[in-house]
């Protein structure tokens, strides 16, 4: 409910969202005065956000958040990830397999709730999006430029012309630029999002440029504006960030796109058709 409802909301009020998202334990058992002090944000976001939701207040908000709790569900893919968040303890720090383990189990964990929710992605609609772009730009800067380079290469393996945005030698905007209203912008950003990525979303929405935002909530502010979003979350470890589920979420759409064409092109197909699965080395 509360990621339908994102568009409709003030930016402070998104804040409430975002930080109650993130942390559900603590909307469900803490008064709104304590959930003001852990949050930095003033008990008044939070109230107009349960009224903008439909509720009276901030305590029929807090039962929507008890529900899990009261019903004894497993823990949420953010209670997981918190635990892998640079609180959960290296036995050996000095050894690398130690820390090869712990890693190990954090990218366990981003599987595994990308593997629970993938029913609910938008991929078919992703997918759709990007067959149908003449030509398909990708940025993706800091942590998520291998993510957005990969997903590049991999387009382009399967026969969807596509090129990435880099901003090297500070030509960005530049690069950017000569996307066309009919061709598709993927946008990949984590947190601390890329100013330079949010500033090529702003240029080309502006230009009409559809946008498929890649990213770990409907409330970042790549999302904001995009056509579509694929939400997806990568654990984290003492600082480092995973990109398992980021990479996998990438491969499914190379595959995706490589799979819809999967029979060999006829005789008298066009010369770009997409290469034989047996072709593509991704």
């Amino acid at each position: 409910m509360v990621s339908r409802e994102g568009e409709r909301l003030t930016p402070r009020m998104r804040d409430a969202a975002r930080y109650a998202l993130d942390h559900p334990n603590d909307v469900a058992l803490s008064p709104v005065a304590t959930l003001s002090a852990a949050s930095k944000i003033a008990p008044a976001a939070y109230i107009r956000l349960a009224q903008a939701l439909g509720y009276d207040g901030y305590s029929d908000l807090q039962r929507l958040f008890r529900e899990p709790l009261q019903l004894a569900a497993k823990p949420t893919f953010k209670e997981r990830i918190r635990h892998f968040g640079g609180d959960q303890p290296i036995d050996d720090p000095d050894d690398p397999a130690a820390v090869l383990q712990a890693f190990s189990q954090a990218n366990i964990v981003s599987l595994e709730h990308l593997r629970d929710d993938a029913a609910s992605l938008p991929l078919k609609e992703a997918i759709a999006l990007i067959q149908k772009a003449p030509m398909v730009h990708v940025i993706g800067l800091r942590r998520s430029y291998a993510v957005a380079a990969y997903l590049a290469y991999a387009l382009n393996r399967v026969g969807r012309p596509a090129v990435q945005i880099t901003g090297l030698g500070g030509a960005i905007g530049e690069q950017a630029s000569v996307a066309r209203p009919d061709d598709l912008l993927i946008a990949v950003s984590f947190p601390p999002y890329s100013a330079d990525t949010l500033r090529v979303c702003e240029q080309l929405q502006a230009r009409g440029v559809k946008r498929l935002a890649i990213t770990n909530t409907i409330f970042s502010p790549v999302a904001k504006g995009a056509h579509l979003v694929l939400e997806v979350n990568d654990a984290e470890l003492l600082g480092f960030r995973s990109l398992c589920a980021a990479m996998s979420l990438a491969q499914t759409l190379a595959m995706g796109l490589a799979f819809s064409k999967r029979r060999r092109p006829k005789r008298g197909a066009p010369k770009d058709a997409a290469p034989a699965l047996e072709d593509v080395d991704c």
